[in-house]
């Protein structure tokens, strides 16, 4: 129901003052800001507003996280994070220690994707559970127990050798070449429990971002493509992600601060 009444009249009636209704805001609507914050939303579709307000601090921004998050909603920039669903009669199971230095436990697991003609990939991937680095990424069409055990190797040579490596009971984790490598190596092989990839929680979180950020946003055209757009992903992925359980530092630039602590 509409009423032919003054503006002045109905803010007498609602006891309004004329000035507040007519009030336009001088505020500065910080295009620029704006603009800068939706470029790099586009182009790192995973990124939450705290995750871009710490990229947008880096270039220089003088904007606190409140505002951000303000222009992140106006822009409509929101995400849906979907929840893990939990039982609560659930059993806890036995957690394993935690890694309180670098080489101390690294994490190894396999993924899959698929070139634009369809032709299947595997992907090993490799991280160091203490500063989260992404030691290996190797891509090709079949990666058996030898290529796994080259890939240690050249990483071992740049690095020096961990304490433990925590893989599931994948067929080329239990294979004699592997085993024999850890045996004179003095590594232990960590195997999870069965069906239980939870317990080997570092990997899982970082094929996890790793599909998301990685392989979801790109068309590999061919093997060659896949591991170029694969290594251009992990070292951004070291140098300049943040990451929330390293006081949103990068990997490398945490390893670095640790060992300047030492």
């Amino acid at each position: 129901m509409c009423y032919e009444v003054s503006e002045r009249r109905a803010c007498g009636v609602l006891r309004l003052q004329w000035s507040t209704c007519r009030y336009q805001s001088v505020a500065d609507e910080q295009a620029a800001l704006r603009i800068r914050l939706r470029d790099l939303a586009q182009a790192r579709v995973s990124y939450g507003y705290r995750r871009l307000h710490i990229l947008l601090q880096r270039e220089g921004w003088k904007v606190n996280h409140k505002r951000v998050y303000r222009l992140y909603r106006l822009e409509g920039l929101m995400m849906r994070p979907k929840k893990p669903r939990r039982h609560v009669t659930a059993c806890r199971r036995m957690e394993r220690p935690i890694a309180t230095a670098v080489n101390e436990t690294w994490s190894m697991d396999f993924m899959t994707d698929e070139l634009h003609n369809g032709q299947r990939i595997r992907l090993l991937t490799l991280v160091d559970n203490f500063s989260r680095e992404s030691l290996a990424i190797e891509v090709d069409e079949h990666i058996g127990g030898e290529r796994v055990v080259a890939v240690l190797v050249g990483v071992a040579k740049q690095r020096g050798l961990p304490r433990t490596i925590r893989v599931d009971n994948g067929p080329e984790f239990i294979s004699k070449r592997l085993d024999q490598w850890a045996y004179f190596n003095g590594v232990e092989l960590d195997f999870i429990r069965p069906g239980k990839p939870a317990d080997n929680a570092f990997i899982e979180a970082f094929n996890g971002r790793m599909r998301q950020e990685c392989l979801n946003e790109n068309w590999f055209l061919s093997l060659q493509d896949a591991r170029e757009k694969v290594e251009t992903w992990r070292q951004e992925y070291n140098t300049k992600r943040p990451h929330g359980a390293l006081g949103n530092m990068a990997p490398f630039e945490y390893a670095a601060a640790q060992e300047s602590i030492v």
